[in-house]
Protein backbone atom coordinates (compact mmCIF):
# COMPACT_ATOMS: atom_id res chain seq x y z
CA UNK A 1 0.00 0.00 0.00
CA UNK A 2 1.07 3.32 -0.77
CA UNK A 3 1.36 5.44 2.50
CA UNK A 4 2.50 8.84 3.62
CA UNK A 5 4.96 10.10 6.31
CA UNK A 6 7.08 13.11 7.11
CA UNK A 7 3.79 15.87 6.98
CA UNK A 8 3.60 18.57 9.70
CA UNK A 9 4.01 22.40 11.18
CA UNK A 10 6.52 24.72 10.02
CA UNK A 11 6.34 28.48 9.25
CA UNK A 12 6.49 30.30 6.53
CA UNK A 13 9.77 30.03 4.63
CA UNK A 14 10.59 26.55 6.04
CA UNK A 15 11.38 23.13 4.61
CA UNK A 16 9.64 19.79 5.15
CA UNK A 17 10.09 16.09 2.79
CA UNK A 18 7.41 14.01 3.52
CA UNK A 19 7.54 10.43 1.72
CA UNK A 20 5.88 7.47 0.66
CA UNK A 21 6.70 3.71 0.46
CA UNK A 22 5.89 2.81 -3.19
CA UNK A 23 7.58 -0.74 -4.02
CA UNK A 24 4.37 -2.41 -4.77
CA UNK A 25 3.40 0.19 -7.67
CA UNK A 26 6.99 1.08 -9.48
CA UNK A 27 6.63 -0.85 -12.20
CA UNK A 28 7.54 -0.08 -16.00
CA UNK A 29 5.20 2.43 -17.47
CA UNK A 30 3.96 3.60 -13.88
CA UNK A 31 3.77 7.14 -13.08
CA UNK A 32 4.08 8.23 -9.81
CA UNK A 33 2.86 11.69 -8.24
CA UNK A 34 2.16 14.45 -5.30
CA UNK A 35 -1.20 15.73 -5.13
CA UNK A 36 -2.58 18.22 -2.43
CA UNK A 37 -6.16 19.27 -1.32
CA UNK A 38 -6.70 22.21 1.11
CA UNK A 39 -9.70 22.14 3.36
CA UNK A 40 -12.69 23.22 0.86
CA UNK A 41 -10.76 23.06 -2.32
CA UNK A 42 -9.90 20.29 -4.87
CA UNK A 43 -7.56 17.79 -5.45
CA UNK A 44 -4.37 19.13 -7.78
CA UNK A 45 -1.54 18.01 -8.27
CA UNK A 46 2.11 19.00 -7.35
CA UNK A 47 4.87 16.76 -9.09
CA UNK A 48 5.05 13.52 -11.08
CA UNK A 49 8.16 11.24 -12.01
CA UNK A 50 8.11 8.40 -14.33
CA UNK A 51 9.73 5.20 -15.05
CA UNK A 52 12.89 6.95 -16.35
CA UNK A 53 13.06 9.67 -13.93
CA UNK A 54 11.73 12.70 -16.26
CA UNK A 55 9.63 15.04 -13.58
CA UNK A 56 6.67 17.57 -13.90
CA UNK A 57 5.82 20.46 -11.53
CA UNK A 58 3.13 22.77 -11.21
CA UNK A 59 3.73 26.43 -11.67
CA UNK A 60 2.56 26.92 -8.12
CA UNK A 61 5.42 24.78 -6.50
CA UNK A 62 7.97 25.15 -9.80
CA UNK A 63 11.73 26.07 -8.34
CA UNK A 64 10.93 25.27 -4.74
CA UNK A 65 9.31 21.53 -4.64
CA UNK A 66 11.35 18.72 -5.60
CA UNK A 67 9.95 15.44 -6.99
CA UNK A 68 12.42 11.90 -6.35
CA UNK A 69 13.11 8.82 -5.60
CA UNK A 70 15.88 6.33 -3.86
CA UNK A 71 17.67 4.21 -6.25
CA UNK A 72 15.69 0.99 -5.40
CA UNK A 73 12.69 3.01 -6.29
CA UNK A 74 11.33 2.20 -3.13
CA UNK A 75 10.82 5.33 -1.80
CA UNK A 76 9.12 8.56 -3.47
CA UNK A 77 10.43 11.98 -2.14
CA UNK A 78 9.27 15.19 -2.22
CA UNK A 79 11.27 18.12 -1.05
CA UNK A 80 9.44 21.31 0.17
CA UNK A 81 11.38 24.61 0.22
CA UNK A 82 10.41 28.13 0.88
CA UNK A 83 6.96 27.11 1.56
CA UNK A 84 3.76 29.37 1.69
CA UNK A 85 1.20 29.43 3.91
CA UNK A 86 -0.93 28.81 0.84
CA UNK A 87 1.25 25.56 0.20
CA UNK A 88 -0.83 24.49 3.75
CA UNK A 89 -3.11 21.19 2.33
CA UNK A 90 -3.09 17.50 2.80
CA UNK A 91 -0.36 15.84 0.35
CA UNK A 92 -1.19 12.36 -1.39
CA UNK A 93 1.15 10.53 -3.23
CA UNK A 94 -0.29 8.26 -5.93
CA UNK A 95 0.24 5.84 -9.01
CA UNK A 96 -1.17 5.70 -12.36
CA UNK A 97 -0.61 5.19 -16.16
CA UNK A 98 3.10 6.56 -16.98
CA UNK A 99 1.03 8.60 -20.10
CA UNK A 100 -0.51 10.55 -16.93
CA UNK A 101 2.39 12.29 -16.20
CA UNK A 102 2.69 16.08 -15.85
CA UNK A 103 -1.25 16.20 -16.56
CA UNK A 104 -2.08 17.01 -13.28
CA UNK A 105 -5.81 14.86 -13.55
CA UNK A 106 -5.75 12.85 -10.02
CA UNK A 107 -8.72 10.37 -11.64
CA UNK A 108 -6.57 8.40 -14.03
CA UNK A 109 -4.38 7.79 -10.40
CA UNK A 110 -5.65 4.48 -9.12
CA UNK A 111 -3.53 3.71 -6.02
CA UNK A 112 -3.53 6.60 -3.30
CA UNK A 113 -1.87 6.87 0.04
CA UNK A 114 -3.97 8.30 2.92
CA UNK A 115 -2.36 11.34 2.91
CA UNK A 116 0.09 13.73 5.36
CA UNK A 117 -1.38 16.57 6.81
CA UNK A 118 1.44 19.98 6.16
CA UNK A 119 0.53 23.21 7.64
CA UNK A 120 2.59 26.51 7.07
CA UNK A 121 1.84 29.42 9.94
CA UNK A 122 2.80 33.06 8.67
Amino acid sequence: HLRESGGGSVQSGGSLRPFCSTSEYARDSYCLGWFRQAQGGQREGVATIDHNGVTSYTDAVKGRFAISQDNAKTTLYLQMDSLDPDDTAMYYCASGPGSYCGRWDPLPFAWWGPGAQVTVSS
